[in-house]
C-alpha cells in the first residue's frame, strides 16, 4: 500500500467526531491543500475508554460514507508491539511499530559485529546532499548506534512480518517510531537506524524520530526553535539519502508525534518540506477530546456541568491521571484553578481557559494539559457523556472542525 505524501493522524478518544474531523479535510481541499486523514487510537486509549480497535475503522468508514469523501484514508494501529497488535490487524491498514521498550537493550555481539561490517562502506567522511556539514563516522560510532537501536529494530521487524503474514503487504503501510528515547537522534544515528530498518526488510513509509525540546500534549513546542529546525531539515536530508542508499520506499517520510498544537514549529516544517519536496505525517493526538469539552462548556448549563465535573474529578485524581503521561506533560499544579473557582466559571471562561489561543489572557496551559490526560473521567461517565456529545453535536463539531483546519492543516501543509 502506497502512503500518500501528506497525511495527518486524527485521534478521537470517544469515536464521535469522525464527520467533524473529515469536514476539516474537505475544507482544506477548498483551500488547495490535499491531506489524507489517518484515524489513530492506541492500545492504552482503547483500554482506558473501554473500546475495541475495530471501532476506529467503523468510525472512519461511517464518516467517509456520510460525507462522500472520495479520496484515500487510513486507520492507524497506534504504538503497537507484537504482544498487542493482533486485535488491530483486521481493522487497520497503517501500523505504528513502537520499539520504545527495546531501545537501549543490546542485540547480540554477533549481530552488532555483522551490522558494522555490512555498513563499513559508510565510515570515514560522508557528504549527504542537504547537510551543511560533512559527517565523520568511525566504526565505533556504528557499533554504539547498533548497541542502542539494533535490537529495537529487530523487534519491529518481528511485528512487521507478523502483520504482513496476516494482511499481505499490499494491504498495509508501516511507521517505525523511535521518538520515545532519552536523546534526539543525530544525522549519523538516523542514517544507521534507517540502515537497520532496511536490513530487517521493513518497508517503512514513515519514521518518527525524537527531536530536541518538549512535545507536551496539546500545547506548543517548548525548546530551541533554531535547533529543532536544523534537526528537522537534517532528518529530511538523511531520509532522502537513505532511500537511495538502502533501497527503502521512495515515499519514506518524517512523522512528528505529539505534533498537536506545536504552532511555533509549523512554519519551519512547512518551509522545509516544500524546499525538500518531502512528505510529512503529523499526529494530533487528543485535541479532538479537548474540543469536545470546549463545545460542551459553550453549549449551556447541562454541558457546562459535565465539563466542570470532568475537571473537578480529575483534580482529585491528579496523580493517577497524570503519572502515565509524566514524560509528555508539564503541569504547574500551582497554576491549576481550584474546584470552587471552576464551578463558578461561565461557559466562556471554561472554554477560554482550555482553548489553545496562547495570547488569550484567560488561556491556562496547565489546565489544558491536565484535562488532556483526564479523558478517563469522561469515559467513566459512560452514556451520560456520550449522550451529552450527541445533544450538543453542532457546537462541538464546529470546534473540532475549526481546530483541525485552522490550527493544523493550513499552517502545516498550506501555501
Amino acid at each position: 500500500m502506497q502512503l500518500e505524501k501528506y497525511t495527518m493522524g486524527v485521534g478521537d478518544r470517544f469515536a464521535q467526531e469522525g464527520e467533524a474531523q473529515l469536514h476539516a479535510f474537505l475544507a482544506a481541499r477548498e483551500h488547495g491543500v490535499e491531506v489524507v486523514p489517518v484515524w489513530n487510537k492506541s492500545n492504552r486509549e482503547h483500554k482506558t475508554v473501554g473500546t475495541e480497535p475495530q471501532s476506529v475503522r467503523a468510525e472512519a468508514d461511517a464518516a467517509v460514507s456520510a460525507l462522500g469523501w472520495g479520496g484515500p484514508y487510513h486507520v492507524d494501529a497506534d504504538h503497537i508491539q507484537l504482544g498487542t497488535v493482533d486485535p488491530f490487524i483486521p481493522g487497520s491498514d497503517f501500523f505504528t511499530l513502537d520499539v520504545a521498550d527495546s531501545i537501549g537493550t543490546r542485540a547480540s555481539d554477533a549481530d552488532i559485529e555483522f551490522f558494522v561490517s555490512r555498513h563499513r562502506n559508510l565510515t570515514g567522511e560522508l557528504s549527504i546532499p542537504g547537510l551543511a556539514r560533512t559527517l565523520r563516522i568511525e566504526e565505533e560510532d556504528v557499533a554504539s548506534i547498533a548497541g542502542k537501536f539494533l535490537l529495537a529494530i529487530q523487534e519491529a521487524g518481528k511485528t512487521y512480518r507478523h502483520v504482513v503474514e496476516q494482511k499481505g503487504e499490499e494491504n498495509c503501510c508501516f511507521e517505525v517510531s523511535i521518538d520515545e528515547t532519552d536523546q534526539p537522534q543525530t544525522p549519523v544515528d538516523m542514517l544507521f537506524i534507517l540502515a537497520a530498518v532496511a536490513d530487517e526488510g521493513i518497508s517503512a513509509q514513515t519514521i518518527a524520530p525524537k527531536f530536541t525540546g518538549r512535545f507536551n500534549k496539546g500545547v506548543d513546542y517548548a525548546g530551541d526553535l533554531e535547533q529543532f529546525t536544523q534537526e528537522f531539515r537534517e532528518d529530511l536530508a538523511v531520509i532522502r539519502f537513505a532511500v537511495q542508499e538502502f533501497g527503502l520506499p521512495d515515499n519514506l517520510k518524517l512523522s512528528v508525534h505529539s505534533g498537536s498544537d506545536k504552532f511555533s514549529i509549523y512554519g519551519p516544517m512547512n518551509r522545509a518540506i516544500k524546499e525538500f519536496d518531502a512528505g510529512l505525517h503529523i499526529k494530533t493526538a487528543g485535541t479532538t477530546w479537548l474540543e469536545e469539552l470546549i463545545g460542551l462548556a459553550e453549549s449551556g448549563e447541562d454541558g457546562l456541568a459535565i465539563a466542570r465535573e470532568v475537571y473537578t474529578t480529575a483534580l482529585d485524581r491528579y496523580d493517577e491521571l497524570c503519572a502515565p503521561y509524566a514524560a509528555v506533560i508539564d503541569v504547574d499544579r500551582d497554576a491549576l484553578p481550584s474546584a470552587e473557582t471552576v464551578r463558578a466559571w461561565s461557559g466562556s471562561q471554561f472554554a477560554n481557559a482550555l482553548r489553545h489561543v496562547p495570547d488569550h489572557p484567560e488561556f491556562n496551559p496547565s489546565f489544558r494539559q491536565m484535562l488532556h490526560v483526564a479523558y478517563k473521567v469522561a469515559a467513566e461517565m459512560g452514556e451520560r457523556y456520550r449522550s451529552a456529545l450527541e445533544q450538543n453535536r453542532r457546537t462541538i463539531a464546529k470546534n473540532v472542525t475549526q481546530n483541525i483546519l485552522e490550527r493544523h492543516l493550513l499552517p502545516v501543509f498550506g501555501g
